[in-house]
């Protein structure tokens, strides 16, 4: 519809003077007032008004258009075809937005008031693109923050940078050697990452983006001048225009990310700049800890096999089996353990050990590592089990703990089908023997323990294993651990005697695995102790040729 012409104000300095029946404070109002009569002519128009609105010459006279949209709604209100109006109208003029609210008059006429809507519009649109950011900053943080996994965060960077903030992106990780990290994503296509040698200086800013300093501004960066690697494959069209910030990680940098719109996208302001920062930030924050977390991760494993119970087998002609409880479930080490040290020939002893140290968890886990390390250092002494103990209690003296242990040393070789063990209890409960009739019998030996007082004490023992007989050597979790019918009963020495000689004629494996199997039923769901068993077996069927002592067979690829 074309805009309404008007007569120039000078005709109708009041509209009334034109027949129309108006108040007068219209004409004193601080915003654009427009009077147009029923038929849709202008008759007046205050100072805010004349300053707004266009000007034309119609018939050598100056007039003012009234906008066509406001034209419209004129025609729609005064015929009567709009109905009732939901909400104010709104239109352009001279590119500022205004908001027309009508005030009809008994004769038709209709006075319209123009409120210029243009910065409030602005602002809430800034406002909910803020709104939109912080929700994706939360987002990404919430995301990125809930792996510890350093590849997996990575393509999750990738990927809601590609949502969010650009048609694709590209991480490129820390070198490692002479190769990066490269991590793809675009929109709608899953992320791919690869592993190749580049030249980070062919990047403008991207070398300095890896050694933490500020990014450069995106105006300063060539799109032509990219090198291929950068560009994912199948990337729509030519690059247009390039981001190149920064992963500020705890102290060293994580990296930086590279961010790529084509040259139909709209090129990035000073504000995506500014989010993309922000965005880069949380998103190294995350990569920073998965990358801390994994090399933790890394070293805790690798110190956690010097502390984790070794494997037993059968040595020698005689059997070996060990358990290991933790008192917590997510636990793997503890104030409880077990050593094994084969002799280098059939002919020498093995040595096993079999301790308790006061406490549990990670801090116990540290002074059992202590002492099976000094252990294994005093092997050469093994065969002398008060000058091992002895030396051992010195040695926890002059550590910097208040710990103590205790243990017993069980030193083990076969004759013919017998199965001689030396037992020495250093304050650890008395191993106990099933004989092949179900007998239980204490071996009695005893001792002080080691790490508490200057000076200790043991009285060794000897004991003879027949055929299908074993010697079990267990920590105080087991006969301590609490449980049964109302939970607060212990499972007592008497509860072991009576499940070991259930056990009559078993292997050693079997042994071990009924007892703590035992155990576990009685404590239910309860909390407990460190709880550890170690059988030692003589075979109900003598092994060939161990009348000989030969025990080559066995030997190859055991563990010292």
């Amino acid at each position: 519809m074309p805009p309404l012409v008007c007569a120039s104000p000078s005709s109708f300095a009041d509209p009334r003077d034109a027949g129309v029946n108006v108040g007068a404070t219209w004409g004193d109002a601080p915003y654009p007032v427009l009077v147009i009569d029923r038929r849709g002519a202008l008759v007046g128009l205050n100072a805010a008004a004349r300053r707004l609105l266009p000007h034309g010459n119609g018939d050598g006279v100056r007039r003012h258009l009234v906008p066509s949209w406001l034209c419209a709604a004129h025609r729609r209100l005064t015929d009567g075809s709009a109905g009732t109006f939901t909400g104010p109208l709104t239109g352009e003029i001279d590119e500022r937005r205004y908001e027309a609210h009508p005030t009809p008059s008994e004769d038709g006429a209709v006075v319209w008031w123009l409120i210029d809507d243009t910065d409030r519009r602005v602002a809430e649109t800034a406002l909910l693109s803020a709104q939109e950011r912080v929700a994706v900053l939360s987002a990404v943080s919430s995301r990125l923050l809930s792996t510890l996994n350093v590849p997996r965060c990575a393509e999750a960077t990738v990927s809601m940078a590609a949502e969010h903030l650009a048609e694709a992106a590209v991480l490129v990780l820390p070198p490692q050697g002479r190769r990066h990290s490269l991590t793809y994503a675009q929109r709608g296509r899953p992320v791919q990452r690869a592993q190749r040698q580049i030249d980070p200086r062919a990047v403008h800013g991207l070398a300095e983006a890896l050694q933490g300093f500020p990014p450069v501004p995106a105006r300063w960066i060539d799109p032509d001048g990219l090198p291929d690697w950068v560009v994912p494959e199948g990337f729509a069209g030519p690059v247009g225009s390039v981001i190149v910030t920064p992963l500020p990680g705890h102290g060293v940098p994580a990296g930086a990310l590279i961010l790529l719109r084509s040259g139909t996208e709209r090129a990035f302001t000073e504000g995506e700049e500014i989010f993309a920062r922000l965005f880069a930030a949380r998103a190294g924050a995350a990569l920073s800890a998965a990358r801390l977390y994994t090399e933790q991760a890394a070293i805790t494993t690798t110190l956690m096999r010097e502390l984790l119970p070794p494997a037993l087998h059968t040595v020698d002609g005689v059997e070996y089996a060990g358990q290991y409880r933790p008192a917590r479930d997510e636990e793997r080490v503890g104030g409880d353990f077990y050593d094994f040290h084969p002799g280098a020939e059939a002919s020498q002893e093995t040595l096993v050990v079999l301790g308790d140290v006061a406490g549990k968890g990670l801090d116990a886990a540290v002074l059992t590592g202590k002492i099976r390390n000094t252990l294994h250092a005093l092997l050469p002494l093994a065969g002398n089990h008060d000058e091992v103990l002895k030396l051992l209690n010195g040695a926890l003296l002059t550590a910097q703990h208040t710990r103590f242990a205790t243990l017993v040393l069980a030193s083990v070789r076969r004759r013919d089908d017998r199965v001689h063990v030396r037992l020495t209890s250093a304050g650890h409960l008395p191993p106990l023997i099933v004989r092949r009739d179900g007998s239980v019998e204490e071996v009695p030996t005893r001792g002080t323990l080691v790490g508490a007082l200057p000076e200790i004490s043991s009285v060794g023992a000897e004991a003879v294993l027949g055929p299908g007989e074993t010697c079990l050597l267990y920590t105080d979790g087991i006969t301590e651990a609490r449980g049964g019918p109302l939970g607060d009963e212990m499972f007592g020495e008497r509860r072991l005697r009576r499940t070991l000689a259930e056990c009559a004629g078993l292997p050693a494996e079997a042994v071990v695995e009924r007892v703590q199997m035992i155990a576990a039923q009685w404590l239910g769901t309860g909390r407990h102790d460190d709880m550890a068993a170690v059988a030692v077996s003589a075979p109900a069927k003598a092994p060939a040729g161990a009348a000989d002592h030969s025990g080559a067979g066995e030997r190859a690829g055991r563990s010292g």
